[in-house]
């Protein structure tokens, strides 16, 4: 389970998810975040960046010049931390190529190398995913990496290729969305 911190009426309800490894259990905490620290995220800037990886660095630029922050109705921007320490990060948007506001966007996922494979992802996905729900009737996104097409697609997402704007897509249950 997941705890989300910072949140009201559908957020209220706390889930932790408790993994138990060789030196015992791990907490795994995702929180939605209303304003972000740019520098709380440096580390894992650099770390992306040292991989070819340059999202997170576009996601501060773009918090920073006021491009993106996550703050337009159905948007929300996630962070993991593993005890104290950060180590993921996950947002959604309005898609800026859709003619919908319905449509959702996965943005700037990323997850530091030494968490990943232990569900960090996932938990930070399906967070995404339980937003996107309230306010879309579709989540896309858009990777190059095969490692990445084999996780979002364990998560139900569909390889779609017709598109110059997203690689894979994800239909929500349109009930789901409007009970909250």
């Amino acid at each position: 389970m997941i705890v989300y911190q910072n949140e009201v009426a559908l957020w209220q309800t706390l889930f932790v998810m408790i993994r138990r490894g060789v030196k015992g259990k791990v907490e795994i905490v995702i929180q939605k975040i209303d304003q972000l620290d740019t520098l709380q995220l440096s580390s894992l800037v650099e770390e992306s960046i040292k991989e070819g990886f340059r999202h997170l660095q576009r996601l501060i630029n773009d918090y920073e010049s006021g491009v993106n922050t996550f703050d337009k109705q159905g948007e929300a921007l996630f962070l993991a931390y593993d005890k104290e320490n950060l180590v993921g990060v996950c947002g959604l948007n309005q898609d800026p190529y859709a003619n919908d506001k319905k449509v959702g966007r996965v943005r700037r996922m990323y997850v530091s190398s030494g968490s990943r494979r232990k569900g960090v992802g996932r938990l930070l996905m399906q967070a995404v995913i339980t937003e996107a729900r309230r306010h879309s009737s579709m989540l896309v996104l858009r990777t190059d990496n095969p490692k990445s097409d084999l996780f979002y697609q364990s998560l139900g997402f569909i390889a779609d290729a017709k598109s110059n704007h997203y690689s894979h897509v994800l239909q929500l249950d349109r009930h789901d969305s409007k009970k909250h």
